[in-house]
């Protein structure tokens, strides 16, 4: 049985693919590994006063437009996240963006009561907290 001759086009396509597939398997991940020590701070303060319905410590860290959400707004919140907080929960790190001129972390919060898992977002610029949002 005779072997027909692989295409040169073939070989280069093959070629290729096994370069790019070593390419991207070296690359560095696009995001950090760990967050930012900041970021873990201020991810687990506003956790805790939402777990405490702490109002105060849940904006101290806040731009002053962050500090301007109305207590109720907050209060709602508290009311809806605090039980399953308190019952207990992990906190994930997902990873980090750039958006606004903000450094944005994403973090998976499970309960363990085991329903859904909640995304939260936090916005940090020049040190200062400019959104935390539970979906």
């Amino acid at each position: 049985m005779r072997r027909e001759p692989i295409p040169m086009k073939t070989k280069i396509a093959w070629m290729c693919a096994i370069a790019a597939a070593a390419l991207i398997g070296s690359a560095a991940p696009a995001s950090a590994a760990e967050p930012a020590e900041e970021d873990s701070a201020f991810s687990a303060k506003l956790l805790g006063s939402i777990e405490n319905a702490d109002y105060a410590a849940f904006v101290a860290d806040g731009t002053q437009e962050f500090r301007g959400m109305p207590k109720d707004q907050f209060q709602a919140v508290c009311a809806q996240l605090a039980p399953k907080l308190k019952a207990g929960h992990t906190v994930s790190y997902l990873g980090e963006l750039r958006k606004r001129g903000y450094r944005v972390t994403l973090w998976k919060v499970s309960f363990a009561d085991g329903g859904d898992d909640a995304l939260a977002t936090l916005s940090v610029k020049d040190g200062k907290v400019g959104g935390f949002w539970i979906n």
